[in-house]
């Protein structure tokens, strides 16, 4: 099956920002109750080690991730670590609810644009499920610039292009359900547009089942980096390892 790039509801700008914001706080939260990036520590460990900074800056950070739990993970053995979260749309109440949760964690107010990312952003370029928001030539362009400015860059999808896993997204509006009551911060805003109008499950489910539809290969991550300018400076690394059922695909890149 090829890559077929539909309408995400998360990618348009009139979509309400609160309820992308409802999305985003739910990809948090499952992230970093199932541990789902657990599996990848070591190659975010490899790419901190070719960075100038034991820093990441986060690109598409959407409601954080899985970052609380991992940093948690990473300060065993980076205890000066600093997070950086970023976002074209930032998720501000989440921005600050993981601050609080890790006083190593910084984020930028602003957005920005994983293809033109400020030069004053330094350390290792990580992207959390969000490769997949970007057509060929813009992720071309996101590793062209990490390329541009000899930044480490490290990209993981929770999710392929395959039956199990769109079958996987068939089952994530219960999911929402189950998990909303417990989602920090507390918004009533997440209970009415859950339960009593159910629009985020509905469209979690539409963007998930889009999401697999839209995720890189491993095949198509290699074409991506195979004629950037000055790919032969780099190392590129491009796989996937199994994370609880399903699997992460990862792509990262070190200046050699």
């Amino acid at each position: 099956m090829g890559r077929i790039h539909l309408f995400e509801f998360e990618d348009q700008k009139w979509f309400p920002a609160f309820l992308r914001n409802y999305g985003t706080d739910f990809l948090q939260f499952l992230s970093n109750k199932t541990k789902l990036y657990k599996p990848i520590i070591p190659i975010i460990k490899k790419g901190l080690d070719k960075s100038d900074l034991n820093q990441i800056t986060d690109l598409g950070s959407g409601g954080g991730g899985g970052l609380i739990w991992l940093n948690s993970e990473l300060k065993k053995d980076i205890p000066d670590l600093k997070i950086v979260l970023t976002d074209f749309y930032p998720n501000i109440s989440a921005f600050e609810f993981t601050k609080k949760e890790a006083d190593n964690f910084e984020f930028i107010e602003t957005p920005i644009d994983a293809r033109d990312v400020p030069a004053n952003l330094k350390g290792l370029r990580t992207q959390f499920l969000s490769l997949h928001h970007f057509k060929p030539k813009d992720a071309k362009l996101i590793l062209q610039n990490a390329i541009n400015s000899k930044s480490s860059i490290a990209v993981f999808e929770g999710q392929e292009r395959s039956f199990p896993s769109i079958l996987a997204m068939i089952f994530s509006p219960l999911s929402v359900l189950f998990t909303t009551p417990f989602i920090r911060p507390f918004k009533i805003g997440r209970i009415i547009f859950t339960y009593l109008i159910p629009i985020v499950p509905l469209f979690v489910l539409w963007d998930g089942i889009v999401s697999s539809f839209r995720t890189y290969s491993v095949k198509e991550m290699n074409n991506l980096v195979e004629n950037l300018e000055g790919t032969e400076t780099y190392d590129w690394e491009i796989g996937k390892v199994k994370s609880g059922p399903g699997v992460i695909l990862y792509l990262l890149g070190t200046a050699k």
